[in-house]
């Protein structure tokens, strides 16, 4: 089911639906497209920044930045 970046927890894997807000032209530049597969890898002790893989490669992201990118969970 759709939910937010920020919902997934580390370990999971998700597929990007959309991204929205003032971080989608530079994310949108790295990749971060409708259909990528993104995994959280962690997410720091205080629960912010977290950190994400996709395309190969780490990308560290505030919460309040991934809660405008929709996801859908997938298993891995």
């Amino acid at each position: 089911y759709m939910t937010t970046l920020n919902m997934i927890k580390p370990g999971e894997h998700a597929v990007v639906c959309g991204v929205s807000g003032p971080i989608r032209r530079r994310l949108t530049e790295m990749g971060f497209v409708r259909g990528a597969c993104v995994y959280v890898r962690r997410v720091a002790p205080l629960g912010d920044p977290m950190e994400i893989r996709f395309s190969g490669y780490s990308l560290s992201i505030r919460k309040h930045e991934a809660a405008d990118i929709s996801v859908e969970r997938v298993s891995p």
